[in-house]
């Protein structure tokens, strides 16, 4: 059935073509918000694979017709897809999987294309939307929809689904999606904001001093959010996501397609078996605990499995390994959890509210600019960072952007096998490592300086993990950061929160293992300084979450993140920078009136300077800045001494010739210093030059001053006014 459908949610009109496009797959539609246009389609396999897991791909697709453009390289197609279109990809994944009914396990491809874009749409909640569209219409057995917002903060003021323009003066990014009242996932980063002061100008015109310009002063407010503000604003999208879903079950509920019939794979849960693991087994399983409390592996439970199945009754019952080991999996699982909630225990004998033991090493590999060597209980990550010049800054381009954009700090990921005891080839980063390197990243981004000079890559080696590597990532990041000597503002340390909901009872856990958050219930990870929070990432694995429960969390998580802050501290006084290592860079702004005296005549000055400190110099004549970088930190400094020094006598010798007096009717036999389009420039005295007018030289209103004089003419004048060092001449005789 062909329709087309229009509806109005937060501050946004869609449009959505159903019938239309990509008829024989399960679920399709096209939809439209102002100039930008996506299909998503939904295809299911008609077999099911082995194992209990939901076979679902989600991939995210950016045409470069779309924006009118031919994709750059040598090679003329989409290929490889690009940070942004991964982590889109992920983005819908988590928030629909969670949508599939237990036991289904028909592979299953949800395809999202961009086909036109405006620039002015946000591409990520339009995605999500777009598919939990097309899922819900599909002939799967999903009967919700999802609904995705993003909210921004501009000048104070909460804005739902802003624009794209719009965003770029936000101080916040918040993306929730969710259910109806229900909550799915969640991510948000502060964003730091510039405050520019702007000192008084005089106009400027070729007789004015070129030194009175714009000075402007920035200051970089990295605008933390406190548990209050947090909460305020994730309430306001949830409110956003009820509206949503609202609207578009009323639309679609009549579209969609009869669910198609499906074998959802049960439980193989044999209550005789389990009867039996409690009996025998229920000591193994213990021991298990205490083992995998130190490794993200459940090899432990693999041994046991084995042990049943050599049992004379697993033989005589001919019991099978898989049934055998999901009831295993099943009796830990609600081991784990009874011990939380019931016990108030956690399987490394922790408290709930307790951080394992965390060791903090930095400066460790001496060839390298900064590293860090940070340890939380079984998890450990090498992280280092690298201080690079502007031709080190990852490029890339974004269908909402114009032209070629430069990343200037870079956050890399890795997570080899070894790490978990897993024997496995290192291959290139996966959706998983692109994802922690993305969170790690916006939690650093906020604290650090704008206006550094230089290029910033951060790279986290997982040599180690049993639960939440990714804020190991963040902590070792920070510190690695103050070890390479740059001056970021604060520290950041992040944490890894955990939940547990058994019937009307809940625990909340710091700092979860592997164990803790493969059998809990929430995965919520928040990093932020002293004085909030600036990142932060949710996923809820039980279908909602009360409001008062997260806020219990966000006080606690910060309980645990000020304990890290602390032990980091710590490490940060000890820190020996590697000063001879690190290249340093300087920017400082002059006049751009000033660069030409930094160039020099033909050069000469700016040759000068690279030769005798050995430093490059970069100029940009337009905002009048100046950037010098060189392996030696004392050289660029005198280097920048020298240049400031040049830019100082040029403004000196500017106000001493402001303070020089003539009278009107005072003569002067000058030379022709300068010949420009409107005049000339006469040497007088003092170092000043006087204006003569081309209007006080010719009548005939067609003539050029370069016909009439050259550099160098000697010529009689008189002056006719004074202001300041702004001299009007005259010809003597009014004739040349």
């Amino acid at each position: 059935m062909k329709c087309h459908v229009e509806v109005e949610v937060n501050n946004k009109k869609e449009e959505f073509e159903i019938g239309y496009v990509a008829k024989q797959a399960s679920g399709s539609v096209m939809m439209k918000i102002g100039g930008t246009v996506m299909i998503a389609a939904v295809a299911r396999d008609e077999n099911p694979v082995e194992g209990d897991f939901t076979p679902l791909t989600v991939q995210y697709i950016e045409k470069a017709y779309a924006i009118g453009k031919i994709p750059g390289g040598y090679i003329k197609r989409e290929t490889k897809p690009g940070d942004f279109e991964t982590l889109t990809s992920r983005v819908v994944d988590r928030s629909l999987r969670p949508l599939f009914p237990k036991g289904y396990s028909y592979p299953t491809q949800i395809t999202i294309m961009v086909v036109s874009s405006d620039g002015e749409v946000d591409l990520q909640t339009m995605a999500l939307n777009a598919a939990s569209v097309a899922l819900y219409l599909s002939d799967i057995p999903v009967n919700k929809l999802v609904y995705g917002v993003r909210i921004g903060k501009v000048d104070g003021n909460i804005v739902v689904n802003p624009s794209t323009s719009t965003m770029e003066n936000s101080s916040l990014d918040l993306f929730v999606s969710g259910s109806e009242d229900e909550l799915l996932m969640i991510e948000m980063r502060a964003i730091p904001t510039i405050k520019a002061n702007i000192a008084p100008i005089a106009a400027i015109d070729p007789m004015v001093d070129p030194t009175l310009g714009e000075e402007v002063v920035t200051e970089q407010l990295s605008n933390e959010l406190s548990n209050d503000e947090t909460m305020e604003v994730i309430e306001i999208a949830s409110r956003a996501i009820q509206e949503g879903t609202k609207g578009y079950e009323q639309i679609f509920k009549e579209m969609k397609k009869e669910d198609a019939d499906l074998e959802l794979k049960e439980d193989n849960i044999n209550d005789s078996i389990y009867a039996y693991i409690a009996e025998f087994y229920k000591n193994d399983v213990q021991d298990a605990l205490s083992n995998m409390a130190k490794s993200e592996r459940a090899g432990e439970l693999s041994k046991i499995v084995k042990k049943i199945m050599s049992d004379d009754i697993a033989i005589k019952e001919e019991w099978s390994e898989e049934v055998v080991s999901k009831t295993l999996s099943l009796f830990k699982r609600k081991i784990v959890r009874k011990m939380i909630v019931k016990d108030r225990k956690r399987a490394d004998g922790r408290a709930l509210h307790e951080v394992r033991p965390i060791s903090i090493e930095t400066n460790i590999l001496p060839k390298v600019h900064g590293s860090c060597l940070f340890t939380r209980g079984q998890t450990q990550a090498l992280v280092s960072v690298t201080v690079g010049n502007d031709k080190d800054a990852q490029m890339y381009d974004l269908l909402t952007a114009d032209g070629t954009k430069y990343d200037r700090f870079m956050v890399n990921y890795n997570f080899p096998g070894f790490s978990v005891g897993e024997a496995s080839m290192v291959r290139a980063p996966g959706r998983r490592e692109l994802g922690h390197g993305n969170l790690a990243k916006r939690a650093l981004a906020p604290l650090n300086d704008i206006n550094y000079p230089q290029v910033i890559r951060v790279v986290s080696e997982i040599l180690e993990s049993n639960g939440s590597s990714s804020m190991a990532t963040v902590c070792g990041g920070s510190l690695a950061l103050r070890a390479a000597g740059i001056p970021t503002k604060k520290l950041v340390a992040g944490i890894a929160m955990g939940l547990v909901f058994e019937e009307d009872e809940y625990a909340i856990l710091t700092d979860i293992m592997g164990l803790e958050d493969h059998d809990g219930d929430m995965d919520f990870k928040v990093t932020g300084t002293r004085d909030g929070i600036t990142a932060l990432q949710m996923d809820i694995k039980l279908g909602g979450i009360d409001s008062h429960i997260l806020k219990e969390a966000l006080i606690q998580a910060e309980e645990g993140r000020n304990h890290i802050l602390t032990l980091m501290e710590e490490a940060d006084k000890k820190i020996v920078v590697n000063e001879k290592l690190i290249p340093s860079s300087e920017i400082f702004g002059v006049h751009p009136s000033k660069i030409v005296d930094i160039i020099g005549k033909a050069g000469a000055t700016i040759r000068e300077i690279i030769e005798k400190f050995n430093v490059s110099i970069d100029l940009d004549r337009e905002k009048g800045e100046v950037k010098v970088g060189g392996i030696d930190k004392a050289k660029v400094k005198a280097a920048c001494d020298h240049i400031k020094n040049i830019v100082s006598k040029s403004r000196d010798n500017r106000r001493e010739r402001k303070n020089v007096e003539f009278k009107k009717g005072e003569e002067f036999h000058g030379k022709v210093k300068k010949v420009v389009e409107f005049g000339a420039f006469v040497e007088l005295r003092d170092g000043v030059d006087g204006l003569l007018h081309i209007s006080k030289i010719a009548k005939d209103k067609n003539a050029k001053m370069q016909d009439i004089l050259q550099e160098g003419d000697m010529i009689d004048v008189v002056v006719l006014s004074q202001k300041g060092y702004k001299v009007e001449l005259g010809l003597k005789d009014n004739s040349k």
